[in-house]
C-alpha cells in the first residue's frame, strides 16, 4: 500500500480492486495564501475515475425540495468537519476522516449518462439537484470539468438545476448559469456558516473564505441569477450568535432567499465532530454537545424525518425565531422563484460512448 504525503494519511487498495487508474488532484486549494495564520492545512489528494452505468439519483425524502440530483464526486476536498456526507465513503472501504477529504472519486462519463437518461422516452422532468451530497465546485472542478459538462447538458435541454455549493468557484459558469436563470431554469445556493475567517478555516479548513463566498453572490445576483444563502449547519456557541449578521451580509450581497439547518451528526461524522471540538474549542466542548443533543432529542443525531433539518426543543425554536426575524427585517424570503419544467427537450444526436 502506498502512502500519501500529509497527515499520515494512506490509500487502500480501492482502485486495484475496481482495476481503476489513480491520478494526483491538481492541489488547487483555494486559500492557499490566505493571510489568517499562514496557509491551510495541505493534504495529498488521489482521484480515482468511476464508471457508474447511471447518473441521476432520485429520491422521496419529504425533507428535501428535489426528487432528482446528480454528484459528479465522490469525497469533498473542503474538508468541512461538520459533513453529513463523510460516512458514504466508507461504500468504498475508506474513512470518512481524512480518506474522505483526499482520497476522491469522479465520473468522468457524467454529462454523457445524463445525455442518455433525459433521452429515454419515459424520463420525467422534475428540477436536478448538484451539490447534495459533495461540493460540485470543489477544486478538482478546475480540472475535471464535470460539473460544467453537466450543466452544458441541462442547457442544450432546457431542462432546470438547482445548485448548492460553498465555492465561488461556480462564478466560472456564469455565462451558462446566467443564460438559463433568464430562462428561468436555474437558481444558486452559497453556503455561509460564518462571517469569522478563523472560524471558517477551522470548520472548513479548505473552503473559500467568507468573504469570497459573499462577493460570488453578488456577482451571481448582479448577472440575475436567483441566488439562495444556506446558513448550514448553525453550530451552538461556535457560530449560532452570528445568524442575524449572516442574513443582513446576504441580503446586502444581493441573495433573496436563505434557509438554515443546525448541525447534523450522523453515524461517524459524531466522533470526528467530538475530536474536532477538544482540539480547537476545548474550553466549550462539553457546552456545545449538550446542546446539539437538547436539539437532538438527547442523541448526538436525529436521523428522523423533519426533525433532522429543524431539530426540535427550546433551542430549535430560538434560532427559528431569530432567522425568521431576520429574514423579514431584510427582506429575504419574499417569493420563491420556481423553475420551468415546460422547457425541457430531449436530446437528440449521438449519445457517446457510455460504457
Amino acid at each position: 500500500m502506498q502512502k500519501t504525503t500529509g497527515r499520515g494519511a494512506t490509500q487502500n487498495a480501492t482502485s486495484k480492486r475496481f482495476n481503476l487508474p489513480e491520478r494526483e488532484a491538481d492541489g488547487d486549494w483555494l486559500d492557499a495564501r490566505s493571510l489568517i495564520d499562514g496557509e491551510p492545512p495541505r493534504l495529498a489528494t488521489i482521484v480515482t475515475p468511476l464508471k457508474p452505468k447511471t447518473i441521476i439519483t432520485r429520491n422521496t425524502s419529504p425533507d428535501l425540495p428535489f426528487s432528482q440530483s446528480i454528484n459528479g464526486y465522490v469525497g469533498c476536498e473542503h474538508g468541512c468537519i461538520y459533513c453529513f456526507a463523510r460516512p458514504t465513503h466508507a461504500y468504498h472501504d475508506l474513512s470518512p476522516g481524512l480518506d474522505f477529504e483526499s482520497r476522491l472519486f469522479v465520473k468522468p462519463n457524467a454529462a454523457e449518462l445524463l445525455r442518455a437518461e433525459l433521452a429515454k422516452p419515459g424520463y420525467r422532468v422534475s428540477t436536478i439537484a448538484l451539490g447534495t451530497n459533495t461540493d460540485p465546485y470543489q477544486p478538482i472542478e478546475q480540472r475535471w470539468r464535470i460539473t460544467r459538462r453537466i450543466l452544458e447538458v441541462l442547457a442544450e435541454t432546457g431542462h432546470p438545476v438547482a445548485i448548492t455549493t460553498k465555492s465561488d468557484r461556480v462564478v466560472h459558469d456564469i455565462d451558462i448559469l446566467g443564460a438559463m436563470a433568464a430562462r428561468g431554469l436555474a437558481t444558486v445556493c452559497v453556503s455561509v456558516t460564518s462571517l469569522d475567517p478563523q472560524i471558517a478555516r477551522t470548520v472548513e479548513p479548505r473552503a473559500p473564505t467568507p468573504a469570497r463566498r459573499l462577493a460570488a453572490i453578488a456577482t451571481l445576483a448582479a448577472a440575475g441569477i436567483p441566488t439562495y444563502v444556506s446558513i448550514a449547519p448553525v453550530i451552538p456557541a461556535i457560530t449560532d450568535h452570528e445568524i442575524e449578521h449572516l442574513v443582513a451580509r446576504a441580503a446586502e450581497a444581493g441573495a433573496r432567499h436563505a434557509f438554515f439547518i443546525p448541525v447534523r451528526l450522523p453515524h461517524e461524522v459524531a466522533p470526528l465532530f467530538r475530536a474536532w471540538l477538544d482540539a480547537h474549542f476545548p474550553d466549550r466542548a462539553a457546552k456545545v454537545m449538550a446542546i446539539i443533543q437538547s436539539l437532538r432529542g438527547g442523541r448526538d443525531n436525529d436521523p428522523g424525518f423533519f426533525s433532522r433539518m429543524r431539530g426540535q426543543g427550546p433551542w430549535a425554536e430560538l434560532l427559528r425565531v431569530r432567522f425568521h426575524r431576520a429574514c423579514r427585517l431584510h427582506g429575504l424570503n419574499l417569493d420563491r422563484p420556481k423553475l420551468d419544467t415546460g422547457q425541457f427537450r430531449p436530446p437528440t444526436g449521438p449519445q457517446g460512448e457510455l460504457f
